[in-house]
């Protein structure tokens, strides 16, 4: 009778879960537009710096990042397409994703003793790193390092949000380090947070692969992903990113230790003397975007 219980009380925590994404804040327009070009829609780059200029705190915002001293560019970048061009499409989106998605979170009612500046910092920080990893070594779906970055820990949020009392009892009892935290998630929820993860972004309608590499970000071995010649999954950049993350002290809760001493690690994806440029470009990236969350 235990087991029949434990079937029929499952599917309701995931479900309460992922009910939750329907309590966040509403997309704003250049979200709108950024998730589309995510799920591989026709969106105009035009349209996006019209939004992001629309758009006075995420303009300002961005001119801002530009301009800091990380980037180190010559003379003073006053336009949101001047912006592109200096830095290129893909590093204004994944700014404006950032800075989007964070200021969504921050809307947000969180329960005591969570902290969605370390969640918002943890977040970006893997996904400019899974980003930098993808610049340097082949990877499946490279184009979608960033966002499964960025997102790879939302099944985390969701159940902070929607089930705070299983929350807290997976968070004390990772701290006693019995069972990995994969499984105590198992034991109390019937679903990991990364399958969690995974599930919220098929409703947000985001392509397959990304969603396969948040599923397995904490097992990349169990990845069924077919990768080409020379190629890692990119399930394998995601974990070895988080691990990264997580050992410098960005992290996020007790549950954040990820596998423990096992899985890849950056040293271990191939990327040769490529690694010490792979991790000056992250923290230079990091560093500079840091400020706004």
């Amino acid at each position: 009778m235990k087991n029949v219980a434990a079937t029929v009380n499952t599917p309701s925590l995931r479900d309460k879960a992922l009910l939750a994404l329907g309590k966040l804040p509403p997309f704003s327009p250049i979200l709108n537009r950024l998730m589309a070009i995510l799920a591989h829609e026709d969106v105009s780059f035009a349209k996006i710096a019209d939004l992001i200029e629309k758009d006075t705190v995420l303009a300002g915002n961005m001119l801002r990042l530009v301009n800091s001293a990380a980037y180190g560019l010559r003379g003073t970048v006053n336009s949101i397409r001047h912006a592109i061009a200096l830095l290129g499409l893909g590093k204004v989106r994944n700014a404006m994703l950032s800075m989007s998605v964070a200021r969504m979170w921050t809307q947000v009612k969180t329960p005591a003793g969570w902290s969605m500046t370390q969640f918002n910092l943890h977040s970006v920080a893997v996904a400019i790193l899974a980003d930098a990893v993808t610049q340097r070594r082949a990877a499946h779906y490279a184009e979608g390092a960033f966002a499964a970055g960025l997102f790879h820990d939302l099944g985390q949020l969701l159940v902070a949000l929607s089930l705070p009392q299983e929350y807290e009892r997976i968070a004390a009892l990772c701290k006693h380090g019995v069972r990995t935290p994969q499984e105590t998630e198992l034991d109390v929820l019937g679903i990991t947070y990364a399958e969690l993860s995974a599930e919220a972004l098929g409703v947000w309608n985001l392509p397959e692969p990304i969603q396969t590499a948040v599923r397995y970000h904490c097992d990349s071995g169990l990845d069924p992903t077919i990768v080409g010649p020379c190629e890692i999954s990119l399930s394998t950049v995601l974990q070895a990113a988080d691990r990264y993350v997580t050992a410098i002290g960005i992290s996020v809760g007790p549950s954040k230790s990820r596998g423990g001493s096992e899985g890849p690690t950056l040293e271990s994806l191939g990327l040769g003397d490529q690694a010490p440029t792979v991790i000056t470009q992250f923290e230079h990236e990091f560093a500079a975007i840091k400020p706004y969350f």
